[in-house]
């Protein structure tokens, strides 16, 4: 599971970098699918992972607007300081209890910590979908989805765990 979640920091900040070509009219523009335009397709990613990850450490949710970070560096900025505080709970807290259930304080209804592991990690993965789609419509090289060849066992300091893997 955790080479799952270095898998989507790594490609994540690969769209970054590339978004960096884009001016910020593209980058906001809207566009069919997703949750507007790319920009916040990546905010929404960020706080989605976060928001989450929060509710199984039973920590406050913090709940950011996407106003307060309309540009590239702000999202991208966002997405490091969550990133840190979460490999902080990985390093710490791994493997977490799958089994062991959480409500989310914006819900209703209980879901096992493992189970929403999974969805944060698919959630993810769909809506880099959805960018690759947008790359290609603008003409553009998408980011490779290829989890193969990419070296995960230590993303920022994050040692292989064998467990978890």
């Amino acid at each position: 599971m955790l080479t799952l979640f270095r898998y989507n920091w790594q490609v994540r900040d690969e769209w970054f970098e590339w978004c960096r070509q884009l001016s910020a009219e593209e980058l906001n523009a809207n566009r069919t699918g997703g949750v507007g335009g790319i920009l916040e397709t990546l905010f929404h990613i960020v706080d989605v992972e976060y928001s989450w990850i929060c509710a199984i450490q039973g920590k406050e949710v913090k709940d950011p607007l996407f106003s307060d970070y309309d540009e590239l560096e702000k999202v991208r900025a966002l997405s490091e300081e969550y990133r840190r505080e979460l490999e902080s709970f990985f390093q710490e807290e791994w493997p977490v209890p799958y089994n062991e259930f959480v409500t989310p304080p914006w819900m209703e209804r209980q879901y096992k910590k493992g189970d929403i592991l999974n969805h944060v990690i698919a959630h993810e993965i769909h809506h880099i979908g959805q960018l690759s789609v947008w790359a290609r419509e603008m003409n553009l090289t998408p980011i490779s989805a290829n989890l193969i060849g990419r070296d995960l066992n230590q993303i920022r300091g994050m040692e292989n765990d064998q467990k978890a893997n």
